[in-house]
């Protein structure tokens, strides 16, 4: 369960509100420690500069806290505009926060506010760039309903072939070819020297011709 997250920009105020309300004699403007710094000079550290160095971390955070995934609702937004105006408001009204260290801590409940808002709308709008190729990845995948094809006429049964009658063939004459009748040889004489067809050999006592 989401637990509403505490504006730490509140913190610097609160300091802020206590010192000014709670200990009227301790000045802002009066040093806290001196520093030695490397180049040998002396920095001296006021009560104003630990409030807005603390206020400048305490930004860095919010803005961490925004910029996660699912961070800052919508409550915690309202909750940093609250404190915006509150201390717009007594930088404002009253006199003793008329200052520029409460000035400059004004300002970074602005940016707190403001830098949220447009981490949300940021986030917003890549969600919906990231949805947009999975939505259309989905419509081109969805098959397109087809109609319903026209209903066929059912063709009427084909009647079974008729079974064609065998007339049968008459034969034909076998025509056997007749073979040419070769000459009726002249019969054989028993007697060698004379066969049908030779001319009697001449005798010899018949006298010549």
């Amino acid at each position: 369960m989401h637990m509403v997250g505490f504006p730490l920009l509140l913190i610097p105020l609160a300091i802020y509100n206590i010192i000014v309300f709670l200990m009227p004699g301790v000045t802002l403007a009066e040093p806290v420690l001196t520093l030695t710094l490397m180049s040998g000079a002396g920095w001296p550290v006021t009560l104003s500069d630990i409030l807005l160095a603390l206020g400048i971390l305490l930004l860095l955070l919010e803005v961490i806290k925004g910029a996660r995934p699912g961070g800052k609702y919508l409550t915690d937004h309202l909750l940093s505009l609250i404190v915006f105006g509150a201390a717009a408001a007594e930088f404002l009204l009253w006199p003793k926060f008329g200052t520029s260290t409460y000035f400059l801590l004004s300002m970074l409940a602005l940016v707190d506010f403001l830098s949220g808002i447009a981490l949300r709308t940021r986030r917003g709008t890549v969600t919906a760039a990231a949805a947009r190729p999975v939505a259309r990845t989905r419509e081109s995948a969805a098959p397109e309903p087809q109609p319903d094809p026209a209903p066929v006429p059912s063709k009427p049964a084909a009647a079974p072939p008729v079974a064609e009658t065998a007339h049968p063939e008459r034969p034909e004459p076998n025509m056997v070819p007749v073979e040419a009748t070769p000459a009726a040889s002249s019969p054989e004489v028993a007697s060698p020297d004379l066969q049908p067809g030779q001319a009697a050999p001449p005798s010899p006592e018949a006298p010549p011709r």
